[in-house]
């Protein structure tokens, strides 16, 4: 068995403690995401997962918007926690919107009525795809990431802010950059309790 695959894939973990002394430029960064977005699976192969990458002031406009909107919904006893989580994720070096085009999965159900309900389902199945490829493609890179799911209650201000197609709908965010916070131990239920064989 390839030991070195099961060490990069075990490497990718959710890392909060991070700051902008990343490796890599912003140029390999968008590289790594274009390798991605062509090598993930999808079904029928029909490519629905979309990205949007934000750097430097638009990395940091998301997260401010962000705190922004949610201030409005946490209690005042919780908004210095809130903000701290935050201000986390602004502190890192960019942020990954992950997104599905609509407009395909409709397509597909037309094309195919006879799966029109597991559409939904599949669509989602590949975003995750994606995002593990490129989580672990970070971790690779001794760059940490997580992955945060402030949708939708942020969805009308991103398709604003960045003029997004409305057919684009907002899956995940994830903050990535250089790790200063190694993650907590995990606790790991065995294998065996979530796994049976027949032979």
């Amino acid at each position: 068995m390839n030991n070195t695959l099961l060490k990069i894939l075990s490497n990718r973990r959710s890392i909060y403690g991070l700051d902008k002394k990343i490796k890599l430029n912003n140029f390999e960064i968008e590289q790594l995401l274009m390798e991605a977005l062509k090598i993930a699976p999808s079904a029928f192969d029909c490519q629905s997962s979309r990205i949007v990458l934000l750097l430097s002031e638009q990395h940091h406009l998301f997260w401010q918007q962000t705190f922004d909107i949610l201030k409005t919904f946490v209690p005042s006893a919780q908004q210095n926690a809130t903000h701290e989580k935050i201000k986390s994720f602004e502190d890192a070096y960019g942020t990954i919107l992950f997104f599905e085009d609509m407009k395909i999965s409709d397509s597909l159900k037309k094309k195919y009525p006879l799966y029109q309900d597991r559409f939904a389902n599949w669509s989602e199945q590949s975003n995750g795809m994606l995002q593990y490829m490129i989580w672990t493609l970070f971790a690779n890179q001794n760059i940490g990431a997580s992955l945060q799911h402030y949708n939708p209650l942020i969805d009308d201000m991103v398709h604003k802010t960045w003029n997004i197609d409305s057919a684009w709908r907002l899956i995940a965010q994830m903050p990535f950059g250089n790790i200063v916070q190694a993650p907590m131990p995990r606790k790991i239920i065995a294998p065996e309790k979530r796994m049976r064989i027949f032979e």
